[in-house]
């Protein structure tokens, strides 16, 4: 897939503010400073697509972009650690959760997660979430351009051993760099394939 066209729609503080949902949809979310907004800036080509922040939790709202005029692509704020008061933090719980349970045209949520770190339980209580309510997604595995290939190879083996003590069957892995742009054709497939499944 080529992206010729990437167009920001909107930013939404709650499902009920996004817009229509006439498109199929990816929604991208992970734990903060994962590389989110790294990893969606390399996927469309775009330096200045979504912000890039050394601060946990800059994004706050859902944010819409249309690619190609055929699909949406979702910035979703990041869960875990941020600065920010129990209150904001149950807010943004809620909104994200209506988001992925009631979304009708969401097609896939891509969940990103640091690779160099070791499996980490919150991350693994949300699998298990996704699976357990049925929201098709696939695990993005960011910053592999950080690790040797041998310590890549080493982390990915043990994060499959410790999902499939929760899951028989693995969900689809893709590994990332949003450096040296690994992963892009991988994800990119992915949603073109789904975009063939989409149905109004």
């Amino acid at each position: 897939m080529q992206i010729k066209e990437t167009r920001f729609i909107t930013s939404s503080p709650g499902i009920h503010k996004c817009p229509p949902p006439d498109l199929p949809e990816y929604a991208f979310i992970g734990r903060s400073n994962v590389g989110k907004s790294s990893l969606l800036n390399m996927i469309t080509n775009r330096k200045k697509l979504a912000k890039i922040s050394s601060t946990p939790g800059k994004t706050q709202l859902i944010n819409h972009f249309i690619i190609n005029e055929k699909w949406y692509l979702v910035d979703l704020p990041g869960y875990g650690y941020a600065r920010i008061s129990v209150h904001k933090k149950q807010s943004w719980e809620k909104m994200i959760r209506d988001y992925i349970y009631k979304r009708e045209n969401l097609m896939s949520l891509f969940l990103l997660i640091d690779l160099r770190i070791s499996p980490q339980q919150i991350d693994l209580n949300f699998i298990d979430l996704l699976g357990i309510n049925q929201i098709p997604f696939v695990i993005v595995f960011t910053k592999s351009d950080k690790l040797s290939k041998l310590k890549l190879e080493s982390n990915l083996t043990k994060y499959k051993k410790q999902l499939l003590n929760s899951w028989e069957d693995l969900p689809e892995i893709i590994v990332s760099s949003s450096i040296n742009k690994t992963g892009r054709e991988e994800i990119l497939s992915y949603i073109e394939r789904s975009n063939k499944l989409w149905k109004k």
